[in-house]
């Protein structure tokens, strides 16, 4: 009688076995809960490209909590189809055929708006358009991901905390040092690149006043951005580094993804404490610490954006004897941020964008 070898796998092999299985099951679970309570992310993909669409795909799906709304392989056609299914977040090319993505997140802004992050092979390349785009309102950008990398992940899941998918008592006057220069600070989300350059681009290249800016951007991209900035306005712009000091006539920008703080000899450093915020820089973290130590004057200003990082920052200036201002509704890619300031009597001011200026240089040099 022919006797069959039997198979007797090792207690190593069927511990791995057992425990991928259980991870399988686990997955397969939690997506059948997600699905059912519609608590799922719904995130879509526009890009000409089949492998980089395939790489965005692989990274998406390998979440329990996000599924992939639909493809899109032109301008156009992601247009069309966030007309008809708006997910929450769109990873964008920036160069397709027929329509690229910024003319896409510009239609998609202003007819179907929702989360957008432009993802492309080279940022710093393409940072005119990539910084166009986000004037528009897309959130944020990023190169092409290679499989096994998070840095998308870790924006994605920083994005859905935005998306909300995961009375004021005047201080007395301070005292304003005559050593000191006028300081402007700014905080900027979706929509900032295009709002920063209409107020900058009004102030001349002798502006008497400092100027210290908070963007949410990514590190890597923020020296396309001062890049593209510095070609916008008369001033100059430089990132922000550690020990740099507020000059006038000068922009600086927070320039990593730590948080720009302003220490008590009234320099710049950076600081990883708090690790929570959605958002690293954090304007929030930054106007705290400016209203905290800065003995001159001095006006804040927070701008479009999604969300409410700056608004608490904002009405501890104004608690420090600043003029505050906050964008208002109409003129804001989104209104999130300013809002929120509103919300807390933060604003001495709500203006629209062309005005935050003007009322800026009266209130500083006078």
């Amino acid at each position: 009688m022919l006797k069959l070898p039997i198979f007797v796998p090792n207690f190593t092999t069927l511990k791995a076995l057992v425990l991928d299985l259980i991870w399988v099951s686990i997955c397969c679970i939690c997506r059948v809960i997600l699905e059912k309570c519609h608590i799922f992310v719904r995130i879509a993909i526009a890009n000409d490209m089949f492998m980089a669409v395939e790489a965005l795909r692989r990274i998406v799906v390998k979440v329990p909590g996000y599924k992939l709304a639909w493809v899109a392989y032109d301008g156009a056609e992601a247009v069309s189809k966030c007309a008809a299914d708006t997910p929450d977040l769109i990873l964008m090319d920036v160069l397709m055929p027929s329509m690229d993505g910024v003319e896409a997140t510009r239609h998609i802004m202003s007819q179907s708006p929702c989360a957008i992050v432009m993802v492309t092979a080279s940022v710093n390349r393409y940072a005119a358009k990539v910084f166009e785009a986000m004037g528009y309102g897309a959130l944020d950008a990023i190169n092409t991901p290679a499989l096994g990398d998070d840095g998308l992940l870790n924006k994605i899941a920083a994005i859905t905390r935005l998306i909300g998918k995961s009375s004021y008592r005047r201080s007395p006057p301070v005292h304003h040092s005559k050593s000191l220069p006028p300081l402007i600070v700014i905080g900027a989300s979706t929509g900032g690149p295009q709002a920063l350059k209409t107020i900058l681009s009004q102030f001349p290249q002798d502006f008497p006043a400092a100027v210290i800016v908070v963007q949410h951007i990514d590190a890597q991209f923020v020296q396309g951005f001062a890049t593209w900035l510095n070609e916008q306005i008369p001033m100059r712009v430089q990132l922000a580094i550690a020990g740099s000091t507020p000059q006038p006539g000068k922009v600086l920008l927070a320039g990593t993804n730590l948080h720009l703080v302003m220490r008590p000899d009234l320099t710049l450093g950076y600081a990883k404490e708090p690790l929570h915020f959605s958002y690293r820089p954090s304007v929030d973290v930054f106007f705290k610490s400016v209203a905290k130590n800065w003995t001159g004057k001095g006006v804040g200003a927070l701008l479009t954006g999604m969300g409410g990082d700056g608004a608490q920052g904002l009405k501890q200036l104004r608690e420090a004897g600043w003029h505050t201002i906050a964008q208002d509704r109409k003129t804001c890619v989104v209104y999130g941020m300013p809002k929120v300031a509103v919300e807390l009597k933060a604003a001495v001011e709500v203006l629209p964008i062309e005005a935050i200026a003007s009322t800026m240089g009266k209130y500083l040099i006078k």
